[in-house]
């Protein structure tokens, strides 16, 4: 009682009060903000075993991380900082780019106006050693292309099927459609990997997790990773949180608190 703690739960977060198994919760470190700890577990977990357990990161490789700006993809940046010589591409708007650079992309890439494949091997002929891939659909496939020989992706959303507010069908089918395919010999043939990664299906892999969860806050507490914060949102502001990520305006990421921050309320006062 007492213990401030990060939790972890598959859903229903968006409440003042929740109830979860002692199993999904974790001290937090000295210094953490609760902000902090919102924005710390799903997003570090993902990119930490995306990165070392399925990529098997190390010195000198290169990575593409695709929506470099949000909350994984800010995570692995920092998580690739701790490995040394890691050439890391990143997928970004334009108005990010600045922002990408301070925090350890060497190549940021406009995916709006470039074809980002293109502009990856003008930079490296070969390719990359590990793709990140929240996107899904034609871009798998794409990034699969982009291995080099012995590089791993690892697919861990499906992006491309949120099309905006409003559900587009015809672009949720045409991203079903062209969702990548391949078969045991063509990866025998291609000397590639493929993974497939969702946290929350590793609800019951509790020692795991803590494993994870213990090696990210030393890193924390070590000061090698820090938990960007985009915004912080009320929840009777949840609407306008929302359309901070679908319009694609956040750097780090989005938190939702059950009420406005106590300087807030007192500027409005005042």
């Amino acid at each position: 009682v007492g213990d401030k703690v990060m939790v972890l739960a598959r859903s229903g977060l968006w409440q003042e009060v929740v109830n979860v198994p002692a199993s999904q919760t974790f001290p937090m470190p000295e210094g953490m903000s609760f902000e902090e700890a919102a924005a710390l577990l799903v997003n570090y977990i993902t990119a930490y075993m995306i990165l070392f357990d399925f990529g098997n990161l190390r010195p000198n490789q290169s990575v593409l991380i695709h929506m470099a700006a949000g909350g994984v993809g800010t995570a692995a940046i920092q998580l690739c900082k701790t490995v040394e010589n890691v050439t890391i591409f990143g997928t970004a708007s334009a108005s990010k780019h600045d922002s990408l650079r301070e925090s350890g992309v060497a190549h940021p890439i406009d995916y709006r106006t470039m074809d980002y494949a293109e502009e990856v091997r003008k930079i490296s002929p070969k390719g990359v050693d590990i793709v990140l891939d929240p996107l899904g659909g034609s871009d798998t496939t794409k990034a699969f292309n982009l291995l080099k020989p012995m590089g791993k992706l690892i697919t861990y959303g499906v992006a491309n099927l949120l099309t905006g507010q409003k559900k587009n069908l015809m672009a949720m089918a045409k991203t079903w459609w062209n969702q990548f395919s391949i078969n045991a010999l063509q990866l025998l043939h291609q000397n590639k990997a493929v993974c497939g990664y969702h946290l929350g299906y590793m609800h019951e892999e509790a020692e795991l997790l803590r494993s994870v969860v213990a090696k990210l806050v030393n890193l924390y507490s070590q000061g090698k990773i820090k938990p960007k914060i985009d915004s912080v949102w009320p929840f009777d502001q949840v609407a306008e949180a929302m359309r901070q990520m679908q319009e694609k305006k956040n750097i780090g990421k989005v938190i939702l608190v059950p009420e406005a921050p106590k300087e807030e309320s007192k500027k409005a006062e005042n």
